[in-house]
């Protein structure tokens, strides 16, 4: 009996090739949709909902914002929080295309710019930015920048898949154009053409940042600097940070009167960082890059002279017990700089020394800081000298004669740099030395107070620094406890006479 229900031979063959011919048009679907992706990567960033949703990343998009009314800001960023690709990259990517999301508060342009992206050198300007925005040579428009805007890309002269720069298509219909630079082409390089945006990822030297400010002045654009501040203080840094006060969330400054902005960024603030790989980072970096690479805090490992963290010397300021012996260490310009001193007191059983209060000074009489430093106690001895570096030894003298005629006690300190910075270090590393908490003049001259890239000691806004100096290499030796009150009819013997 035959099957009524097999299909017969032609007609299978003509299913199974229907099969393969809808399998086929999928895959080609498929590999489309994935091509249409990849050349539209940046349309991905920042999603309204899901693990990576925006909302879960508010400082980038403080950072955004803050564009619509500062020319300049700055990232502090730990690694790996997506500074460059997720920050800088996107943002000049939105700026070129001039495709901004619905969601967009920071600036538009609305139409085409002339931009810059830099780094520190040609090689990683190549690797990381150029991969970054355009992706990989042979496939250009898997970056950042959609492929179908970009119009012509334009090779470096005599490097390997380098480019100089780029033609992209703006949404307004015009033609913006990126140039890829780095820092070791030098200030030169950066000079000419006005620049409606320029991105600045690594650290620049302070002469190039200047320069990219003045290439967006005239025309009123803006500078973005995305980094991990592994050179500490710098002077960059402290552009944006005077003084090198690090606020809790660096959400200080003031929209109207600051045209600079900067915002810390942890890893804390990158929810694509899941705990072990954070405990992973952790452990794979030097103890003193640790702040500056998981934090985004400066670092003090480079150029700082005293690399120990303030929370590890402050203490809250306290009574000083009678039996304490106190002294003080003072430094003062001939001239008609700052006078500044430092007040401290031994506990010698536990061989700990605390600065205990400091004054400082700008432009005002001998008489002036005598009072000053009277009232902190008259009966406490000290050593001090005078801006040691720009007189002779003989008009130190005269300045600190002047000094002791007006009623302190007071001598000239051992002025050795090396060997006063050392004793200070090593009391500092060893816990020896604390200060109270509330002196703000004194912590804001030890964050700063650094070597320049020659070894030297830079000589500015160190003048409780020197004082500091001069009070733990000299000044210890010259402490005394208070003197015990003295009655009312008390005499010395010396002038006792029965006659009286």
């Amino acid at each position: 009996m035959k099957s009524t229900s097999a299909a017969p031979p032609c007609s299978f063959r003509q299913w199974l090739l229907h099969q393969l011919l809808n399998l086929k048009a999928l895959a080609t679907m498929e590999k489309e949709r994935n091509r249409r992706l990849t050349r539209r990567k940046m349309h991905n960033y920042y999603a309204d909902a899901g693990p990576l949703r925006r909302e879960l990343y508010p400082r980038h998009l403080e950072f955004f914002a803050a564009g619509a009314t500062h020319r300049e800001r700055l990232m502090l960023a730990a690694n790996r929080v997506g500074k460059t690709e997720g920050v800088g990259g996107y943002e000049l990517a939105l700026h070129l295309t001039g495709r901004y999301p619905e969601w967009w508060v920071g600036r538009r342009f609305p139409r085409a710019i002339r931009a810059w992206a830099a780094g520190d050198t040609s090689k990683t300007v190549r690797e990381i930015l150029q991969y970054k925005l355009l992706g990989p040579p042979g496939s250009w428009g898997t970056g950042l920048i959609p492929g179908d805007d970009i119009i012509r890309t334009i090779r470096a002269q005599g490097i390997a898949d380098t480019l100089d720069s780029v033609v992209i298509r703006h949404a307004s219909g015009s033609q913006s154009q990126l140039v890829f630079k780095s820092y070791d082409q030098r200030r030169e390089s950066f000079q000419g053409t006005e620049q409606d945006v320029i991105w600045l990822d690594e650290e620049p030297p302070l002469d190039i940042y200047t320069e990219c400010l003045l290439r967006t002045m005239t025309n009123q654009g803006m500078v973005m600097c995305t980094f991990t501040p592994l050179l500490g203080m710098s002077d960059v840094v402290l552009h944006f940070l005077p003084g090198g006060k690090m606020e809790p969330n660096l959400k200080f400054r003031n929209f109207e009167i600051s045209k600079s902005f900067v915002v810390m960024a942890t890893w804390d603030d990158a929810p694509h960082l899941s705990e072990d790989a954070k405990r992973e980072l952790w452990a794979s970096i030097p103890p003193y890059q640790r702040d500056a690479r998981s934090k985004g805090i400066p670092q003090l490992g480079s150029g700082a002279i005293y690399p120990v963290p303030e929370a590890d010397i402050a203490v809250a300021p306290f009574q000083i017990p009678p039996h304490w012996p106190q002294g003080f260490g003072f430094d003062t310009d001939s001239g008609a700089g700052y006078t500044a001193a430092v007040w401290g007191a031994l506990d010698r059983e536990r061989q700990v020394l605390y600065l205990t209060d400091c004054y400082k000074r700008e432009r005002a009489e001998v008489a002036i800081h005598v009072q000053a430093m009277k009232s902190r106690g008259e009966w406490i001895p000290g050593v001090g000298d005078a801006a040691a570096l720009r007189v002779t030894a003989h008009d130190a003298e005269q300045v600190i004669t002047l000094y002791r005629r007006a009623g302190l006690d007071v001598m000239l300190p051992d002025k050795s740099v090396e060997a006063g910075i050392h004793d200070v270090w090593e009391m500092l590393s060893q816990g020896r030395l604390r200060v109270f908490s509330h002196l703000k003049a004194w912590f804001e001259e030890y964050r700063l107070y650094r070597r320049d890239d020659k070894g030297f000691v830079v000589k500015q806004n160190d003048h409780l620094m020197d004082a500091t100096r001069y009070l733990v290499h000299s000044g210890m030796r010259r402490m005394k406890t208070r003197p015990a009150p003295q009655a009312e009819n008390y005499r010395p013997a010396s002038s006792y006479s029965p006659w009286s």
